[in-house]
C-alpha cells in the first residue's frame, strides 16, 4: 500500500448526498489514520465537517462561486501537494489537482451496483482501502460531543421521556416537494403511533421543515415534541441512536439514521429508491409501484403526485410494526419473484368475493409496496371497494364487454396499459383467462380448466372434491407463488355512507343501541339452498316473543317479493329491508344480534363481521357442501340434515328439498340457545 500523507476529500453539496459518502471517509480514515484529510464541501453540508477532529481542514466551495474564488481554491490545493485526491463529485478539482493517486471520474461502476453508498465505495476500490468495521464507532466520522448527549437528554427529560420509553422519530420534510408525503397522513400516522405501540413521537427536521411540523402537531390526537431547527446534526444523531426507528420521506435525515445504523422506514415516491433507499440493518421503503415511477422529475405528469398520494397510513404502520417486532415476511424476496403490479381476479358471486378478500392480505403483506388491484364484477365492487390492502377496484361488466368483441378488446388493452406483472385468476373462466392474455401479463396463475392453456402457471383444479373450504382454495393461488399466509380472517369495508344511512333508518324506525336485532335473510341463488319461508317466520316470531327481538328482513332486490311473503306471515311486525345494497347490508349486518339464513353471500358476510348467525345448509354434493362452503366465523351453527339421498342432485332434487325440510323449527331454535 503506498504511504499517503495528504488526502483530498471532495464531498457532494445537498447533505443526504455528503453522508451517503462517509462511509468512504470511514474507509480513508482505517486505511490511512496518519494522514491528514482536506475536505471540500459545498455550503449546506459544512455543518458536518466543521470543527471535527477528524479532518485538518474544510474548504467551503459555492458553486455559484466566481471564477477568482475557483481559482484561489485550486491555488491552495496546487500549494498542498496532496498523495490522494477522492473526488466523488466528478469536479474540476478532481481533475486539475494533481496527486500520485486519484479515484477516476470514468472508472466503470457494475450495472449491478445501484445503490450511491455502493457506488461511492466502489470508486475506491482499486486503491485496495479495506472496508470498515461495523460498529467500531457509535457515530462514526460524526463529531458528538458530550454537549450534544446532554442536550438530548434534557429535552427528553423535560418531556418526561424515560430510558425504558419507545422514542419514534418522525421526519416530514423533504428538500423537494416531490418527495414529501402528504402532512394530514403524517398527523394521523402520529396519533396511530402513540395509540398502538404506546409510542413518544418527536418531530425532527430543519428551519425548512417547521411548517409541517406545526401542522402536524396542532392536528394530531395526542402530544408530540416538535424539535424542527432545534437540533444541529451531532444533536440529532444522538436522538436517532435513542429511537427504535425513524420515519421519514426520501431526505437527508433517512441517510443519517442509516449511517447511524438505526432502522428506518422511509416514503418513496418519484425518486429511485434502487439508488437512495435507506441502508441501515431492518429498514423497509413503503413506495406503489404506480407505471410511471419512479420518474425522478420534479414536476408530476399526471398533475398530481399519485405514487404519494397512494401510500395510506396503514401501508407505514405495517412496516414499522415489522420494525417493532421484528416479524418479517413469511418469505425472503429471494424465494419468490418480486411483483410490483399484481391484478386479482374474481368474477363471480358476492360470498365468492368475501371467501377471496384473505388473498388480497396475504400479497399486500407479502408485497407491501406493490400496486394492488382487484377486478370483479359490478354488483359485488361494495365488498372490495374501501379494502385498505387495494390499490384499485376494475369493474367487469360481463353483459356489457363480451357481448361486443371491439368493447373486449378496447377493455383488455387498458388493463394492458396498467403494466400488471402478475395476474391471479380465483375463478376459471374462458373470458378471464384471454383478458389475462390478452393484456400480455407475463405471469399468469389460474386452475387447469376453461382455456387454462393460456395461462403461465396451472393449478389442478379440484374444488368438486369440495376436499377443504373454498377459502383455502383461494389461498392455494398464493402458495403457488411461495407465500404462506399469515391471516385467514374475511375483510368486509365499513362504508360511511353507508353508516349514516343506517343511523338515519333506525331513527326512522324507532330502534336503539338498546334493541336486540335479528336478521333474517331467507333467500339464496338457488331453490336447493332455500329453507321454507313460513318456517322463517314460524321461527323469528317464537324468538321475538319469548326473547324480545326486533326482526328485520334482508335480500337483494330479487328477494322482494320472498321478504313481503315472510313478513306477511309476521303479521307485518318485522322490518324489511330487501333491496338494500351490499354496503348497506354490511351496516345492518353490523348492528345485529344475531342472523338467521340460507347458504348465501350474507352468510359469509357475517362472519367476515363475527355477527353469531344460524345457518340451514341443505345441498351435500361434495362440491357444494358444508365443508366446502359453510361459514368460517367462530360464532356459527350450521344446520345441516342427512336424509339418506346416495346422490344429491341440487336443484334438480327428486325429494323435495327433504333436507332442508328435516331441519325443524326446534333445531334453530336450540341453535339459538347454544350462544
Amino acid at each position: 500500500m503506498p504511504k499517503i500523507n495528504k488526502i483530498l476529500f471532495v464531498t457532494l453539496s445537498n447533505i443526504g448526498d455528503a453522508i451517503l459518502t462517509l462511509p468512504v471517509i470511514d474507509n480513508l480514515r482505517l486505511a490511512y489514520p496518519q494522514a491528514q484529510i482536506t475536505v471540500l464541501s459545498g455550503p449546506r453540508p459544512a455543518e458536518i465537517f466543521r470543527d471535527n477532529p477528524n479532518i485538518k481542514e474544510l474548504v467551503v466551495y459555492d458553486k455559484h462561486a466566481g471564477l477568482k474564488d475557483k481559482i484561489r481554491i485550486l491555488s491552495g490545493f496546487y500549494k498542498a501537494g496532496f498523495d490522494l485526491v477522492v473526488d466523488l463529485r466528478n469536479s474540476i478539482f478532481g481533475f486539475l489537482v494533481p496527486a500520485r493517486l486519484k479515484t477516476s471520474a470514468f472508472s466503470g461502476i457494475p450495472a449491478d451496483i445501484k445503490h450511491m453508498q455502493a457506488r461511492h465505495l466502489f470508486k475506491i476500490e482499486s486503491l485496495k482501502i479495506p472496508q470498515p468495521q461495523a460498529g467500531a464507532e457509535e457515530y462514526g466520522f460524526l463529531n458528538v460531543s458530550s454537549s450534544d448527549k446532554a442536550y438530548i437528554e434534557g429535552v427528553l427529560s423535560n418531556n418526561n421521556i424515560k430510558g425504558q420509553d419507545k422514542i419514534i422519530v418522525v421526519s416530514p420534510g423533504a428538500r423537494s416537494h416531490i418527495k414529501r408525503w402528504p402532512g394530514e397522513k403524517f398527523a394521523e400516522l402520529c396519533s396511530r403511533l402513540t395509540e398502538e405501540f404506546n409510542a413518544k413521537v418527536v418531530l425532527a427536521g430543519d428551519g425548512q421543515d417547521a411548517p409541517i411540523n406545526k401542522y402536524i402537531r396542532d392536528n394530531v390526537k395526542t402530544p408530540v415534541i416538535d424539535l424542527s431547527a432545534k437540533t444541529t446534526i451531532s444533536q440529532l444523531a444522538v436522538l436517532l441512536k435513542k429511537a427504535k426507528v425513524l420515519i421519514t420521506n426520501d431526505s437527508a435525515n433517512m441517510h443519517l439514521a442509516s449511517y447511524l445504523n438505526v432502522p428506518v422506514v422511509a416514503v418513496f415516491g418519484p425518486t429511485d429508491d434502487e439508488k437512495y433507499r435507506p441502508w441501515s440493518d431492518n429498514s423497509f421503503v413503503v413506495k406503489k409501484e404506480v407505471p410511471c415511477r419512479p420518474c425522478r422529475k420534479a414536476q408530476c405528469a399526471s398533475g398530481g403526485l399519485i405514487c404519494m398520494d397512494l401510500i395510506r397510513v396503514k401501508d407505514v404502520l405495517d412496516q414499522v410494526r415489522d420494525v417493532l417486532i421484528s416479524a418479517p415476511g413469511a418469505f425472503s424476496s429471494g424465494q419468490r419473484k418480486n411483483f410490483k403490479r399484481i391484478l386479482i381476479c374474481r368474477t363471480d358471486r358476492i360470498g365468492d368475493v368475501i371467501l377471496s378478500t384473505p388473498v388480497i392480505a396475504a400479497l399486500r403483506n407479502a408485497y407491501p409496496s406493490a400496486y394492488i388491484a382487484m377486478m370483479v364484477r359490478p354488483y359485488t365492487k361494495d365488498i372490495v371497494q374501501g379494502n385498505p390492502d387495494l390499490d384499485e377496484v376494475i369493474v367487469y361488466d360481463k353483459d356489457f364487454l363480451e357481448k361486443n368483441g371491439f368493447r373486449f378488446l378496447k377493455f383488455a388493452n387498458c388493463i394492458r396499459n396498467k403494466k400488471f406483472d402478475l395476474a391471479l385468476i380465483l375463478h376459471p373462466t374462458n373470458m378471464m383467462h384471454l383478458l389475462a392474455f390478452t393484456a400480455a401479463i407475463p405471469d399468469r396463475v389460474g386452475y387447469d380448466r376453461k382455456s387454462g392453456f393460456l395461462l403461465t402457471q396451472r393449478i389442478p383444479h379440484l374444488k368438486h372434491l369440495g376436499q377443504k373450504h373454498e377459502m383455502e382454495y383461494t389461498l392455494d393461488m398464493v402458495r403457488a407463488i411461495g407465500i404462506e399466509p399469515r391471516d385467514k380472517a374475511l375483510f368486509v369495508p365499513v362504508s360511511p355512507d353507508s353508516e349514516k344511512w343506517v343511523e338515519q333508518l333506525f331513527r326512522e324506525k324507532g330502534l336503539t343501541g338498546q334493541n336486540k336485532i335479528l336478521a333474517l335473510h331467507p333467500g339464496s341463488s338457488c331453490k336447493s339452498k332455500m329453507w321454507p319461508a313460513e318456517r322463517f317466520a314460524q321461527a323469528a316470531g317464537e324468538l321475538s316473543r319469548v326473547k324480545g327481538f326486533k326482526v328485520l328482513i334482508l335480500g337483494g332486490p330479487q328477494e322482494k317479493g320472498l321478504a313481503a311473503d315472510v313478513n306477511k306471515l309476521l303479521d307485518g311486525q318485522a322490518i324489511d329491508l330487501s333491496g338494500t345494497t351490499i354496503s348497506q347490508d354490511i351496516s345492518i349486518l353490523k348492528r345485529c344480534a344475531l342472523l338467521i339464513t340460507t347458504d348465501c353471500g350474507t352468510m359469509h358476510m357475517a362472519s367476515a363481521l363475527n355477527v353469531p348467525q344460524v345457518v340451514i345448509f341443505g345441498r351435500n354434493q361434495p362440491g357444494l357442501s358444508v365443508s366446502r362452503w359453510g361459514p368460517t366465523g367462530k360464532n356459527s351453527r350450521v344446520l345441516h340434515k342427512k336424509v339418506g339421498c346416495s346422490e344429491c342432485l341440487a336443484h334438480d332434487c327428486k325429494k323435495d328439498f327433504a333436507c332442508l325440510k328435516a331441519v325443524s323449527i326446534k333445531d334453530v331454535l336450540a341453535a339459538v340457545e347454544s350462544f
